[in-house]
């Protein structure tokens, strides 16, 4: 597959990303792509909303799957400026997303490479095709400038 389509999606992922950082959320940016038409751009928002569960890939697939009437995504990429928690990878599974493309990986909560490969795992009924590292360096430096500057403010 052509990356060019990939790293501008991810880019718009990392306008969302920013967008979480502006709002004081950890900025982790997500977008759904079908069929060359964006149905859902999110980012985290869980102190915005209080709410544990409210991460971007979470509140990407609830937009998508509204904007699709329904509960399968099949045809659909997500993009993603942070390598998925198990949370995020199980409603990945769930919505039955066929691709997802992650920036930076994340050695702490990981569950597409880093800790677990929930995606890919034969056990499950649906497997994922997975990009992985696209831009990873340029994701990981806006968590880490996020990071650092919360340390400063302490």
């Amino acid at each position: 597959m052509n990356d060019q389509p990939d790293e501008r999606y991810l880019r718009l992922a990392l306008q969302q990303a920013q967008a979480a950082a502006e709002a004081g959320e950890v900025p982790v940016g997500a977008l759904i792509v079908a069929d060359g038409r964006v149905l859902a751009a999110a980012h985290n928002e869980r102190e915005t909303l209080r709410d544990p569960t409210a991460h971007a890939e979470m509140i990407a697939i609830t937009q998508a799957a509204e904007a699709l009437g329904a509960w399968r995504l099949e045809g659909c990429t997500l993009y993603v400026t942070l390598e998925p928690c198990p949370m995020c990878a199980g409603a990945i599974v769930q919505a039955r997303i066929p691709r997802v493309v992650y920036g930076a990986a994340d050695p702490k909560a990981g569950a597409v490479d880093s800790l677990y490969q929930l995606l890919t795992d034969d056990r499950l009924n649906h497997r994922v095709e997975v990009t992985a590292g696209l831009m990873g360096e340029e994701c990981g430096r806006v968590l880490s400038e996020f990071f650092r500057a919360r340390r400063l403010k302490k």
